[in-house]
C-alpha cells in the first residue's frame, strides 16, 4: 500500500491503495510515517517526494475501520504522522492530484512545498460524519492561519486548489499533466542544495517556532555561525566565484 524508491538524493512515497482513494487506514498510517522517518535519519537523502496513485492524493482515513476498536486506539500513531513535517529537517514536496480530503488535507498541512492540479479539492470534512479533525488542525492552522482553519473545519466544505494556494494551503497550481513534473522539479532542486543549509535552516525554523523575538535571533545567529564554518559553505562561495556546479561532501 506504499510504494517507496530513490531518485538520486530524493525519496520517492507513493501512497498505493487507489481503489480505496488512498484512504489512510492503520497499516498505511504506520508505513507512511516510518517512511518519512526513515528518510530524515539518511543522510544521503535531501527531500522526499509525496504523491498518490489514481485518481486521489488522500480521500482521509479509511472509514471502514473507524469504528473498530484498534483503530480508535491510534491516536499516538496518528500524532506522530499528522505533526511530522514540524519534525524535519528535509523539506518534503506533495504532488497532490484529485482529492485531498480530512487526512489527506493533513498531510498536504504537513508538506513544506505543495504542487496541486487544477482540478484538485481539498477540505477538513470530518464534520460530515460526526467528528472534528482534531489531529490534523493544528498543523492547518499553521498553513492557514487559525480564522480560516475553524471556518474549513465547522464548514466541512471541499474547496478547489486555486483556493487552496489563495489561503497558504497549495503554494502551485498546474494544470493535471503538468503536477508531477513541476513537484519533481522542486524536489530535485532541494534535493541538489547543500546538506548542511538545509538542514540548517530547517531545525532553526523547527526550533525558532514560538520563541520570543530575542530568542529566535539568539538560535538564528547560532545557527548561522554553524553554517558559515562548514564546508559546504566555503564550497558554495568557491562554487559561485568560479561560476561551477558546487560539490558538496
Amino acid at each position: 500500500m506504499l510504494n517507496v524508491s530513490r531518485d538520486g538524493r530524493v525519496l520517492r512515497i507513493e501512497l498505493n491503495r487507489p481503489e480505496k482513494r488512498n484512504a489512510l487506514n492503520g497499516a498505511l498510517c504506520k508505513a507512511l510515517a516510518d517512511a518519512i522517518e526513515e528518510g530524515e535519519r539518511d543522510s544521503g537523502v535531501g527531500a522526499i517526494f509525496l504523491s498518490g496513485a489514481g485518481a486521489s492524493f488522500c480521500a482521509g482515513m479509511d472509514l471502514s475501520e473507524m469504528l473498530t476498536p484498534a483503530e480508535r486506539s491510534l491516536a499516538e500513531l496518528h500524532e506522530r504522522l499528522f505533526t511530522i513535517g514540524r519534525r524535519m529537517t528535509i523539506p518534503i514536496i506533495a504532488a497532490v492530484q484529485g482529492a485531498a480530503l480530512a487526512g489527506g488535507t493533513g498531510l498536504v498541512a504537513n508538506a513544506h512545498v505543495v504542487v496541486a492540479s487544477e482540478e484538485a479539492t481539498f477540505g477538513l470534512t470530518e464534520i460530515r460524519i460526526a467528528l472534528w479533525p482534531f489531529v490534523v488542525y493544528r498543523s492547518v492552522v499553521e498553513a492557514v492561519g487559525d480564522r480560516r482553519a475553524l471556518e474549513l473545519a465547522i464548514t466541512g466544505r471541499i474547496f478547489p486548489a486555486t483556493e487552496a494556494a489563495s489561503i497558504g494551503l497549495a503554494h502551485f497550481v498546474t494544470p493535471p499533466e503538468l503536477v508531477m513534473e513541476r513537484a519533481e522539479e522542486i524536489a530535485a532542486a532541494a534535493a541538489g542544495a547543500s546538506p548542511v543549509a538545509m538542514r540548517s535552516g530547517m531545525r532553526f525554523v523547527a526550533e525558532s517556532r514560538g520563541r520570543d523575538w530575542d530568542e529566535a535571533g539568539r538560535i538564528a545567529r547560532a545557527t548561522r555561525e554553524e553554517v558559515f564554518r562548514s564546508a559546504d559553505f566555503a564550497e558554495g562561495i568557491r562554487a559561485f566565484r568560479e561560476k561551477r556546479t558546487p560539490k558538496w561532501e
